[in-house]
């Protein structure tokens, strides 16, 4: 990735840029163990969420575990267990092994035992965010927000140069746009993008480290550099979440940057007026 310290982006002005697409909402499909239900219903379902809870407990308290010792902890019977431990592996939250043979035993398949996997082990919360603000607040006391700008390009080259080739292959902005949100997408941000007068907006409707980047804005603004970087064109962020909006939007404008540095656009180093309340509200 080249360096993008010292180089100057320009922005656009225009009535399209104020168009974004933070109202857009992406419907998941449920997992297999939470599938909407009302009436009666519903408070079977909060039963069965709280016994899933309880075995998911006795997972990362006991695993790795068979189903018969977790009946025995929690006092259900054994195919009732079983359920809900079908739908956490089916929920990839709870994977199986074969238990170890000892000692002479008949000719049965062995024993499962059950163990979380990292999805399953995240109903429990991490502390992963307090710990990166933690090393984050001691580089800056001992190296200076230059080393804070300095990881985060670290961080943002080790992410896009995965995708470089991909995204830089087609030959226009928009183009690349697309195959920008493809790669956000498979690095976990769920990205999309439409088109909007002039330009394209890229929407990044979930963000690994906004609780991060709300402290430390560099993430956002190295972000923002490496995708005007990988576009071939001047771009501008106009909404994220770490900033509380809905999601992390930007204007791709499908002029080359020279091209509309020719036109209708504010010096260089300038930006357009900031979206008010993250463009929710038109």
């Amino acid at each position: 990735m080249s360096p993008v310290t010292g180089v100057t982006f320009v922005f656009a002005v225009s009535k399209e840029i104020r168009h974004t697409c933070v109202v857009k909402k992406t419907a998941l499909a449920p997992r297999a163990s939470e599938e909407t239900v009302t009436g009666p219903a519903a408070a079977g379902q909060q039963a069965d969420g709280r016994t899933r809870q309880g075995v998911a407990r006795l997972l990362l308290e006991q695993g790795p575990v068979t189903a018969v010792a977790i009946a025995e902890a929690l006092g259900l019977s054994p195919t009732a267990v079983r359920r809900h431990l079908d739908a956490l592996v089916a929920d990839g939250e709870a994977y199986t092994r074969d238990a170890p043979r000892l000692g002479h035993r008949g000719r049965g398949r062995p024993a499962k035992l059950f163990l979380l996997t990292e999805a399953g082990r995240s109903r429990f919360g991490h502390a992963y965010d307090d710990l990166a603000i933690s090393a984050l607040r001691f580089l800056a006391e001992s190296g200076g927000e230059q080393a804070v700008r300095a990881f985060a390009e670290r961080r943002v080259a080790t992410l896009v140069d995965r995708h470089r080739d991909a995204v830089t292959a087609p030959g226009d902005p928009a183009a690349r746009a697309e195959a920008l949100a493809l790669a956000l997408t498979r690095e976990g941000y769920a990205a999309s993008t439409r088109s909007v007068g002039a330009g394209e907006q890229l929407c990044q409707h979930h963000c690994p480290v906004a609780h991060v980047a709300a402290e430390f804005p560099q993430l956002c603004e190295v972000e923002t550099a490496a995708f005007a970087d990988l576009l071939g064109t001047h771009v501008q962020r106009l909404a994220t979440i770490a900033r509380g909006d809905a999601a992390c939007t930007t204007h791709v404008p499908h002029a080359p940057a020279d091209q509309a540095a020719a036109g209708d656009e504010p010096p260089p180093g300038t930006t357009a007026p900031p979206v008010p309340d993250g463009g929710k509200s038109l």
